[in-house]
Formats: C-alpha cells, structure tokens, sequence
C-alpha cells in the first residue's frame, strides 16, 4: 500500500467515525482529494487506491492534469475547480470541470453558463459564503444567497447543486461548529426552495469533525492525503 492509499484509508476511517457520533451514514459525506500542487503521479496513487473526486485550485494547472487523464484513457474521475476564479479564466473552467465550487456573483455564473459547451452535461456549481466575513476571502453574505441562486437557478447550462464556505480558522471544536452550524441552516433552506440542492461543501482537515456533525455532504482534504505542497515561487492561477 502506498503512502497515499494508507492516508486515504485513514480520512475515510476518520470520516466514518465522525458520521457515526452525530448518527449519519458515512456514504453520505464525499470526499474531495486536493490535488493543487501535487504532480499527476500522485493523484494516479489515489485513483489506484479508489479515489475518484479530486479538488484543484488553480484553472491551468488542474486542466493539464484533466488532459493528461484523459488523453491516459481513465475515465470515471470528477473534477471539481475550487479556487477563487477570475473573470478570464471561466472559460477554461467551463470547458473541462465538472464542478465549479466558488461561484460568487451572477456575472461568472453567467460567463460559465454562456461557455459550458453543449456537448458537455450542464455545469454542477456551489455558491460560496463568507460565513466568516473576512475581508481576505471570497464569497457573498449570507443573506445574498437565495437571490443569486435563483438567479443561477435560471440558467440552463448550470446546475445550483449548493453552498460552498472555508471558515476563519478556529482551534476549538465548539466554534468551528458553530460556525458550520450557521452553513448548515443556510443549506437546509436552499434544499427546501431548489430541488437541485443537494450539497454543502465545508470541511478540511482540522475542522472536518465538526463541520460533518453541522451536515456537511463534502469535505475537502489535501495535506493529509497528499503530504505538504511544495509551491513554486509564482505559482500559475
């Protein structure tokens, strides 16, 4: 067993715990491998090891990596875009990920739309919440989010799947699911208005337990599987 099948063994095992102490099922909650930085080596141990959903932050690197899995004949992996996404990269976006996690405003959701080739199934899409309000982070207030989904709602290449956040960092278990809790009602009432809802992508390393107690569907976990990113001195976005 590699390193990296032994972590994945570890998340899922940590995960399952975690669903078992709020009394979930485990097949509930999805787990997103982050794959930034990480050579397509590695990401080839985890799909060796079973894991099929892989996170990348930044657009052109992570559509080398679908490229190059694609020109190898794997099929079957699901690529979802989870890092901040400029205006001018939404078309590369549009063209080769299955998912886009950080939608944050009506204008890239229609740029994403207007780009999602009609060959490809429609675009699965979050919008993402600074729950936190941080002023260094991405993401529309709470209370903006029923008016731009049902803006989103309205476009045909799209589908609204759900809420994305990354809360400020918090040590104890108590805040971070407090905060998480705070996500969760947010999501509960978007499934309760679009059928389509269905995920709430909030989770990481150190807050994973807590954010699956609040309900989270889809937790994104990079380091722990992968080991510490080496980051180029400019790294392409």
């Amino acid at each position: 067993m590699s390193d990296i099948a032994h972590n994945l063994a570890q998340i899922q095992s940590r995960i399952s715990a975690a669903a078992r102490r709020c009394e979930r099922d485990s097949k509930d909650i999805t787990l997103l491998a982050v794959s930034k930085t990480k050579p397509a080596s590695a990401i080839e141990k985890a799909v060796a090891a079973g894991q099929r959903q892989f996170g990348e932050n930044y657009v052109q690197e992570g559509v080398e990596k679908i490229r190059y899995f694609s020109e190898a004949g794997i099929s079957g992996l699901t690529w979802h875009f989870i890092g901040p996404l400029q205006s001018n990269k939404s078309r590369l976006v549009a063209e080769h990920f299955d998912w886009c996690h950080t939608v944050d405003r009506l204008k890239i959701a229609m740029r994403l739309n207007e780009q999602r080739p009609i060959t490809m199934p429609p675009l699965n899409v979050l919008i993402q919440v600074n729950i936190s309000d941080e002023t260094s982070k991405s993401g529309i207030a709470p209370d903006e989010i029923e008016a731009l989904a049902a803006n989103i709602a309205e476009l045909p290449h799209l589908v609204l799947r759900g809420l994305m956040a990354i809360p400020a960092p918090a040590c104890d278990y108590q805040s971070q699911f407090a905060v998480a809790s705070e996500m969760a009602v947010a999501f509960t009432r978007l499934k309760q208005r679009f059928s389509t809802v269905d995920t709430l992508s909030l989770g990481m390393t150190d807050d994973m337990d807590a954010a699956i107690a609040a309900g989270s569907t889809m937790v994104r976990i990079g380091t722990a599987i992968f080991g510490a990113r080496d980051y180029p001195p400019h790294q392409i976005l």
